[in-house]
């Protein structure tokens, strides 16, 4: 089952290059998609004519399913929702065009999470019974950064951001991906991967253990603490989360900067590991031997790190010479909007006209 619903997603994603007929006429008239990015940091949600006019926009806090639950989950959703209700605003488009408790005429929901067709499953459940709509698709949150990024229908997507994890869809519609369950499933890297090895590093370089590393001084810096091991111990008792590793990120590229050898090595591997996901899946493709576009999104990937940029374009061109990177230029949600506008049926005028809206730092 998990097969044919990818061969459909590749497909989708393909059908982008196509036009097909619209609709036009006033706002009223015109089909309407809900497009939801629900990543791990914030949700963001925006209200889409087929046509490719943005009505309006929502933010609201994390997307975190498999924590919080699917339930309380699809509630930030809602709570967003309400968030671009207010930006469309009682006399706007938004209200004309879409009345409370009327469904979208197609609900386009890319989500952290949803790594599994079970969950993506579960997931469009709970959307279709609270009455977004009833044509409702789920899908990982990383093939929204691939749609928004390629400039075609089809490459490879890798996102690194608190997490890691790579997608991608051949011209015929095949899908590589990966169950991205962390650890459990082979995964490292992201903020996370990174902040949890420099507190590793950082606990042996002050006992003795380890190499003398300024990742010492960054753990108990950043933490306030007299002591790596009473950080550590802070977590362990849980008076301080163990979830807030990844503040340690930056550091982790600074010191590198400066020098630091145990830090350089880990942005190193991170590049190792952003190359490796998108070799693979290249290969799984059949696309290794020709020219695709590589999209690297998420924070880590987009902030211009240089030592991880400059690994990052050696190890491409040794190991995937005919890849083009392509950094994400357009925000995630842009993506779930032009998976919607695929499943519409929209010109690529309307097309066109959702990128450019994107593109030029729209928030409505």
């Amino acid at each position: 089952m998990a097969g044919s619903r990818d061969a459909a997603l590749g497909a989708g994603l393909a059908a982008g290059s196509r036009d097909a007929v619209a609709g036009g006429g006033p706002v009223a008239a015109r089909r309407l998609l809900l497009a939801v990015d629900g990543g791990n940091s914030k949700t963001d949600v925006a209200v889409v004519t087929e046509d490719g006019e943005v009505l309006a926009t929502g933010r609201a806090g994390p997307f975190l399913p498999q924590s919080a639950g699917v339930a309380a989950a699809v509630d930030v959703v809602e709570q967003a929702l309400a968030a671009a209700r207010a930006d469309g605003g009682p006399e706007g488009a938004l209200s004309s065009a879409w009345p409370g408790g009327v469904g979208f005429d197609h609900v386009a929901a890319f989500l952290a999470g949803a790594d599994l067709p079970v969950e993506e499953e579960a997931l469009a459940r709970e959307f279709a019974a609270r009455g977004f709509g009833a044509d409702v698709v789920v899908r990982n949150d990383a093939f929204a950064l691939l749609r928004a990024g390629v400039s075609g229908s089809w490459g490879v997507a890798v996102v690194c951001g608190a997490g890691i994890n790579a997608v991608g869809a051949s011209p015929t519609g095949q899908v590589a991906r990966f169950p991205a369950l962390g650890r459990l499933s082979g995964d490292w890297g992201g903020g996370e991967g990174l902040g949890q090895e420099a507190l590793w590093h950082a606990v042996r370089a002050e006992d003795g253990r380890g190499r003398a590393t300024a990742l010492a001084e960054l753990v108990t810096t950043h933490f306030a603490a007299a002591t790596v091991e009473q950080v550590v111990l802070a977590m362990h008792f849980g008076e301080l989360d163990v979830n807030r590793l990844h503040e340690l990120a930056p550091g982790v590229f600074a010191a590198a900067e400066a020098g630091d050898e145990v830090a350089g090595a880990l942005v190193d591997r991170l590049a190792d590991e952003v190359v490796v996901l998108a070799e693979v899946c290249l290969r799984r493709l059949s696309l290794l031997d020709t020219p695709a576009q590589v999209v690297l999104g998420g924070g880590i990937l987009t902030a211009g790190h240089r030592r991880l940029t400059g690994r990052l374009e050696a190890a491409f061109a040794s190991r995937a010479p005919k890849a083009e990177l392509v950094p994400a230029r357009l925000a995630p949600i842009a993506g779930a909007a032009l998976s919607g506008l695929d499943h519409l049926g929209a010109t690529q005028a309307a097309k066109a006209r959702l990128r450019a809206h994107y593109a030029t730092g729209g928030s409505r």
